[in-house]
């Protein structure tokens, strides 16, 4: 492993949250495709299996935001076990609904039940975020990990979820994904010597309003719905369009090769000593990844499918790593955990809509022209950075930074600092920008 990454696991406790946060993100990559799978495999319909896929992303969309400020002001062992468990029933229903071919609304109420699952990566980043605040170096390399994570789940989680339903029984996939929520939340939960403080009201003593109120914020929400429909149309598409050539298996492979390429290009991302504005990096990755989506409607054979969805993935860490530096310039951090999970949801809603949309096209037109989906998203997601650039750009008010600086200087001392790591003082945010210490982030997981 590279020294920039060897240095900051030498915090007390990271590799354990950070293992803990892989195994319970696993879910991120299997659940959906898992039913999706299970439910083409036992009925035959791309549409239910699209739509059911759908309502469990925008059942966590609604859910995750307040779940996440219930963390922010309870803490995560307290808030998320629970939460855990009633996402974990409800998923545990919905097998059961399927394999005993109840009508389809039992299935979309399990489904919406499903969605109340916690913010992993939410709460990994949030840890990160106590141990290396004030140092923008480490906190880069830090959210790098976290997004190779991401991608290493990506990679994993697909193949796992679509060849044991495949190959074993239809509900395997989403069952394992369950037991890995369980484990990894009651793991992560467990280590309390790096869990943030909880903020249970403001300075003033009223409750805090919604991290979604800041502009910066909104603008990220807003266009991860168009990148969320990116990656739920591809993986619906990616499936059927491996079915029509024959081996229904091997989109797992195609999929998994998505992620590898975000995952490689994390890694060097991680690596590197940026300058400049973050912003821009930003808008341009938003933009590349919107350009990565016309190979895939010229794909015919699951081959260059594979290498135009290897190149596409290329700029998915690198604009997700990005985006931790600016919801850290943008979002208080009291607000941390709730924060992040804004921006997942905006991710949730475009997977519910890409998925849904997606699935209407395979059955109305083949998989091969569904392609498109992706790619309209793409546009809207370039649209909307474009139009939301100024907003980024913008710094944080002084009076919110001192506000902030007042909350880090009393909350000073909640978690370990490792030894010999520098970052040097008043090392502003992530971004590089010279704001005040870092407050927050979200990522794809």
């Amino acid at each position: 492993m590279p020294s920039p990454y060897r240095a900051v696991f030498a915090a007390p406790g990271a590799l354990r949250f950070s293992a803990a946060g892989f195994l319970g993100r696993m879910p991120l990559a299997m659940t959906g495709v898992g039913i999706l799978t299970m439910v083409s495999e036992l009925t035959g319909r791309y549409g239910l299996a699209g739509a059911l896929t759908a309502t469990v992303a925008l059942s966590a969309a609604v859910l995750g935001p307040q779940i996440s400020r219930l963390v922010d002001r309870h803490g995560q062992r307290r808030v998320v076990r629970p939460a855990t468990l009633v996402s974990v029933t409800a998923v545990g229903a919905m097998l059961l609904a399927a394999r005993q071919g109840l009508p389809d609304w039992t299935l979309f109420l399990c489904a919406a039940g499903a969605g109340c699952v916690p913010s992993v990566g939410a709460m990994t980043r949030a840890r990160w975020a106590e141990i290396y605040r004030g140092r923008p170096q480490q906190l880069h390399t830090a959210y790098s990990v976290e997004s190779v994570v991401d991608e290493i789940c990506f990679i994993l989680g697909p193949p796992v979820s679509i060849g044991l339903s495949t190959m074993w029984f239809p509900e395997a996939g989403p069952l394992l994904a369950g037991v890995f929520l369980l484990v990894g939340v009651w793991w992560l939960t467990g280590q309390r010597d790096t869990e943030p403080a909880p903020h249970p009201v403001g300075k003033d003593g009223r409750r805090q309003s919604s991290a979604l109120r800041s502009p910066g914020l909104q603008v990220l929400v807003a266009t991860f719905v168009a990148t969320g429909a990116i990656f739920g149309a591809v993986d619906v598409v990616t499936v059927a369009f491996a079915e029509e050539q024959g081996s229904k298996a091997a989109s797992s492979l195609v999929l998994a090769v998505y992620a590898l390429g975000s995952c490689l290009a994390g890694v060097v991302f991680g690596m590197l000593h940026l300058k400049g504005e973050p912003a821009r990096r930003w808008a341009v990755g938003v933009c590349a990844m919107a350009v990565s989506m016309i190979p895939l409607q010229l794909a015919g054979s699951l081959p260059l499918l594979a290498v135009a969805l290897f190149v596409a993935g290329l700029a998915i860490a690198p604009t997700m790593v990005t985006t931790m530096a600016l919801v850290e310039a943008h979002v208080p951090r009291g607000k941390l955990t709730e924060g992040m999970s804004w921006t997942t949801t905006g991710l949730a809603v475009g997977v519910s809509a890409g998925s849904s949309v997606a699935g209407w096209a395979v059955d109305a037109h083949g998989a091969s022209a569904a392609y498109a989906v992706p790619g309209l998203a793409g546009v809207l997601a370039a649209a909307v950075a474009f139009l939301g650039y100024r907003r980024l750009r913008r710094p944080v008010p002084m009076r919110e930074g001192q506000r902030e600086q007042q909350e880090q200087r009393e909350s000073a001392g909640h978690v370990e600092q490792p030894a010999g790591a520098d970052g040097g003082a008043g090392g502003g945010g992530a971004d590089g920008t010279g704001r005040a210490e870092p407050t927050g982030a979200a990522g794809r997981g």
